[in-house]
């Protein structure tokens, strides 16, 4: 069972079990590969009152941790792109899931690796002792944060229909337990916030699910405690808190393959332990070799995403949020993962959604980096927009042809300004008067205000769409795409600039010789055929 349905269910058993008395601890997780025993530390075995007083004690030893820390992307989410100049990031860009973070603060800073940031007009907050350092590195399993805390813990009491960050109902973590247990990361570190960015399991990425807590060998063979069992910090490894694998500017390619013979290097990129002849030595292997100044691994090696049972959210559509029933906001399921579990289609809160599993992705030249459309870049409404461009082309000796997840969707715009707009679109589940009472111009003023934005007072909806390039769930060798996955009349490069494959097109000067060949052949055979007969009644008659 994934570690995030053990929770949940941990979760819900104990809120069962304890009554009044509140929800207790989630199951534990055990193991822990420390250079120390933490469990012997006096300034551990305090009865801790918040998430910051255990960061000091923390930095008491680990002295350089907080500023490292404070320096990366997981706190700060920013990022200076070096080649396109924009400033990204969770604070700035505009996505095509709930929008913005401004003007939702909240909920979206639950996820932040720091205590209490509730204003994005403001940087997080600068104190040492703001840095989380149990949401990498606790290891009992039962430390969380709340889903609309802005990052800090729940603790006793917890008010009733507390949920954390994952959608389970929250118990009261013990700060001393996880404090004493420390060590490197896990899956379960990681995906507590990765697996349900967008506000859901499998939500966003499409290939970040639940599942991946304790996969089987068929949807990711690296993370597989069949395969690899990797953690994630196997291959996104860090240096001072610094971790290599950023969205904002990929590695799509990667010439220089392992270091010293047979030893990976410190890069997230499938060349840093595979190399770029990955396949064996013989005639099959060197034609597959052949392919990798094309195409990422991953294009190959992962035939579909959102496997294993949680299905991705495919398509958004904002403009119908607001709608009630009886002056009451509803809700429609109609979409069931193959594991059973009912999802929503329709959302007073959120609008209309399209969900698909085993998801074929779509296929782009990549370079590694991406334009995104952020809130002062003028766009076209009468045209899809992209929100995050693709950038990439043939020939330019570093670009791939990658998979990508499409996420499309209706948003919000400035109908005067013609630019994307931020959106305060997060209430309190139990504050039906916020959704009775939408309106979209308060709510795209609220978000404009809130990212200190111009707004005109007009507004309108546009299509857009938003790419994620595909990169876990990576299936054994044998589940590869085959050559006639590409190399076929539907293949899946069908259309795709700067490609030509034999195979994709029977009226091309290729498919008409290949016919000609074929019927040529066919011809030889038959006049063969009939030469053998006319050749065997001659002799017949003259025996």
């Amino acid at each position: 069972m994934p570690m995030s349905r053990m929770t949940i269910l941990g979760g819900v058993l104990a809120v069962a079990l304890s009554g009044a008395a509140g929800a207790q601890q989630a199951p534990a997780i055990p193991g822990s590969d420390s250079t120390a025993d933490h469990t012997k530390f006096e300034i551990l075995k305090q009865d801790f009152k918040s998430g910051p007083e255990v960061t000091a004690a923390c930095i008491s030893c680990h002295t350089e941790a907080d500023d490292q820390m404070m320096h990366s992307i997981h706190f700060n989410w920013d990022f200076d792109h070096p080649e396109t100049g924009q400033k990204l990031g969770k604070r700035n860009v505009i996505n095509a899931f709930c929008g913005s973070v401004a003007g939702n603060e909240p909920r979206c800073t639950s996820c932040h690796a720091g205590y209490g940031w509730e204003d994005m007009n403001q940087p997080p907050p600068q104190q040492s002792t703001a840095v989380d350092c149990l949401v990498c590195h606790d290891r009992s399993g039962q430390y969380t944060k709340t889903a609309t805390g802005a990052g800090h813990p729940p603790l006793d009491p917890v008010k009733p229909g507390t949920t954390t960050i994952t959608g389970a109902p929250a118990w009261a973590v013990d700060l001393s337990k996880a404090a004493q247990s420390v060590g490197m990361p896990g899956r379960d570190n990681c995906g507590n916030c990765h697996f349900y960015g967008g506000g859901g399991d499998n939500v966003k990425h499409g290939d970040l699910s639940s599942v991946l807590y304790d996969p089987p060998r068929a949807v990711d063979v690296h993370m597989s405690a069949e395969g690899e069992n990797f953690t994630c910090s196997t291959c996104h490894v860090t240096d001072k808190h610094q971790w290599d694998g950023s969205r904002y500017a990929a590695h799509a390619s990667d010439m220089k393959g392992t270091g010293k013979p047979g030893q990976r290097r410190d890069v997230a990129t499938c060349q840093s332990c595979h190399g770029n002849t990955p396949h064996e030595a013989n005639i099959m292997g060197a034609k597959l070799n052949d392919h990798t100044d094309v195409l990422a691994c991953q294009t190959c090696h992962i035939p579909e995403f959102a496997r294993g049972g949680v299905a991705t959210k495919t398509w958004w559509d904002w403009s119908t949020a607001g709608k009630l029933k009886d002056g009451q906001p509803y809700h429609e399921e109609e979409f069931t993962q193959s594991d059973g579990q009912h999802l929503h289609t329709y959302l007073s809160t959120k609008g209309n959604f399209r969900w698909e599993e085993n998801v074929k992705p779509i296929y782009a030249w990549f370079d590694g980096q991406v334009e995104y459309t952020t809130g002062d870049k003028v766009i076209d409404p009468a045209q899809v927009v992209e929100v995050n461009k693709v950038k990439g082309e043939r020939g330019d000796g570093r670009s791939r042809i990658w998979p990508f997840k499409r996420m499309e969707g209706r948003q919000a715009y400035d109908s005067q300004l013609n630019h994307l707009v931020f959106t305060h679109v997060w209430g309190p589940t139990t504050d039906t008067a916020f959704w009775t009472n939408f309106d979209w111009g308060k709510a795209i003023d609220a978000g404009m205000k809130a990212a200190g934005r111009e707004y005109s007072g007009q507004f309108d909806f546009v299509d857009t769409h938003m790419y994620w390039p595909i990169t876990h769930m990576v299936a054994p060798a044998e589940q590869a795409l085959k050559c006639g996955s590409c190399h076929s009349e539907d293949g899946r490069m069908v259309g795709l600039a700067g490609v030509f494959l034999p195979g994709t097109d029977s009226n091309g000067i290729v498919g008409i010789l290949g016919r000609l060949l074929v019927l040529a052949t066919l011809a030889g055979v038959l006049l063969h055929g009939v030469l053998r007969i006319f050749s065997g009644r001659k002799g017949g008659h003259h025996g």
